[in-house]
């Protein structure tokens, strides 16, 4: 039994198409199932739908055997314990700073608002800037219009919404897709299995970004 954990919501929809394509295909519509464990057709599989933050911690841990999961929370989690073979090339968007074109720190310690703030430290370390990070964990855009902070860290994919508020992205911290994660212990022990799932995901990846292309 090889079990993958996914979280529900855009990465998903993405990757429903891919697991298909892969010859992964749940017994149950996961999008619309209330079961946490869904069954694969060829009884061999699993999947868990859990929390997107959850998904690298239940990989490391070795209750999932694979996850997909957002570069965002890869790196916000930091140095976890996992192979990342696979770029999936979905769920594709922009982790950036963003805040008000006419509005500058003044020279006093800028406060960020962002759901990722260990991310968001080590950005603004590298570039030598103390922050002070405020935590929220939605309606970023807000946070400036208001005064409460200075610039917001988030994941932006048209920057509609920013400019709806009155933002714009000042800088770039990465681009974000959502990758596969391998726990090293089941690397070992199904190392043969594994390989196989990892190489169909790879070749409907591949597939996927081809087709893009020709649509594009």
């Amino acid at each position: 039994m090889i079990t993958l954990a996914i979280s529900k919501g855009r990465i998903l929809e993405e990757a429903l198409p891919l697991l298909s394509r892969a010859g992964i295909e749940p017994e149950e519509d996961p999008r619309s199932s209330r079961k946490l464990v869904i069954p694969v057709d060829d009884r061999e599989f699993r999947l868990l739908v859990i929390r997107a933050q959850d998904v690298p911690i239940y990989v490391e841990h070795g209750a999932a055997d694979l996850g997909i999961a957002g570069k965002d929370v890869l790196l916000e989690q930091g140095s976890l314990n996992l192979y990342e073979p696979l770029d999936l090339g979905i769920a594709r968007c922009r982790m950036v700073v963003a805040g008000r074109q006419d509005r500058s720190s003044h020279g006093k310690r800028p406060r960020v608002g962002t759901k990722y703030a260990e991310t968001t430290r080590r950005f603004f370390a590298k570039r030598g800037t103390q922050v002070e990070i405020i935590p929220l964990s939605g309606s970023m855009e807000l946070a400036p219009q208001v005064g409460l902070t200075d610039w917001i860290v988030d994941l932006v994919d048209t920057g509609n919404t920013l400019r709806a508020n009155g933002l714009v992205v000042l800088d770039h911290i990465a681009d974000i897709s959502s990758r596969l994660v391998v726990n090293k212990g089941s690397m070992k022990m199904k190392h043969s299995a594994i390989g196989a799932v990892i190489d169909r995901l790879a070749a409907a990846a591949s597939a996927a970004a081809v087709q893009a292309a020709a649509r594009g």
